[in-house]
């Protein structure tokens, strides 16, 4: 069986947007690199190969959409993407290349996420979280999930969590392993994400203190001690009211911001009340979180 790559050359900035549009676009993994491409063509100046790889011939029109959108989110023009081509690749073992090329990551003083192959141990004081991706966002190597993970580790204490925008599932997991006596909630509008979250929520031994559901954050969601939205800031600015209300007298952490997107964020949930948060930021991503009092 072939494969077929679709290789873009972006700006280096653009690097995740780029990847962001090619899994939308169908892509079942990416690839990034420097100087020369996958495919042996050199990638001059300030650029980087992005390749998106398919079991079947990708819809051109399809990630030129996704592409368009991607970089609008990011915040960058179109022209940040100079070319975009289209090849077959002879098959390889990618999963097994996959996984020599994941590693454990530690992630505040708490957490190391590992994939369930690895056999790193938990050290004192460390709690080992295991995650197998699937086609789902979170495996503790993106900056968001590194920013929500250590606020987990800082703010919650116990009680209820809501996870909105689950994805792998690692925020609620993370919770409920760090807080043995936890409960927690985790949702997703994408039901194949849903069903990955539940399956680590199984292989970390904690399924039975998790309620997975399909769906987002609305009015009728019951409120939480800690409510977790790591998203993108088009998606987060119009569930803000719900999320605040969600996380009244407790914690609200939102994240998948830009840092060039916080300050829309901020002047929103000024707009709704919220006089003080905390930013924390790594490179060029932000999470914010806000203490909700109970009367508000």
């Amino acid at each position: 069986m072939n494969w077929y790559a679709l290789d873009l050359t972006c700006e280096a900035e653009a690097r995740e947007a780029a990847e962001y549009a090619l899994m939308e676009a169908g892509a079942l993994g990416t690839e990034s690199s420097f100087g020369a491409g996958p495919d042996g063509r050199a990638v001059e100046g300030p650029f980087v190969r992005v390749t998106g790889y398919f079991d079947d011939a990708p819809q051109v029109e399809r990630a030129r959409a996704a592409l368009l959108e991607a970089l609008r989110i990011y915040g960058f023009a179109s022209t940040a993407v100079r070319d975009m081509s289209q090849r077959e690749v002879p098959e390889r073992d990618w999963l097994a290349e996959w996984k020599r090329g994941w590693r454990p990551v530690e992630v505040g003083r708490s957490f190391v996420v590992a994939p369930p192959w690895s056999e790193v141990q938990a050290a004192p004081g460390r709690v080992v979280i295991r995650i197998e991706p699937g086609m789902a966002f979170g495996t503790g190597t993106h900056e968001t999930t590194r920013l929500c993970l250590a606020a987990v580790e800082r703010h919650f204490r116990g009680g209820t969590l809501l996870d909105v925008g689950t994805g792998t599932g690692v925020l609620a997991i993370a919770a409920a392993l760090l807080r043995p006596e936890a409960l927690a909630e985790a949702c997703d509008t994408d039901p194949a994400a849903v069903t990955i979250a539940h399956e680590n929520a199984m292989l970390n031994g904690v399924a039975e203190r998790i309620n997975f559901r399909v769906g987002t954050v609305d009015d009728s969601t019951a409120p939480a001690d800690f409510v977790c939205a790591n998203l993108t800031a088009d998606v987060i600015l119009p569930l803000l009211p719900a999320l605040r209300r969600a996380a009244r007298g407790g914690h609200l952490l939102l994240s998948g911001i830009l840092d060039t997107q916080a300050d829309a964020v901020t002047a929103r949930l000024r707009e709704l009340g919220a006089a003080d948060y905390e930013i924390t930021t790594d490179g060029e991503w932000v999470a914010i979180t806000i203490q909700v009092m109970s009367d508000e």
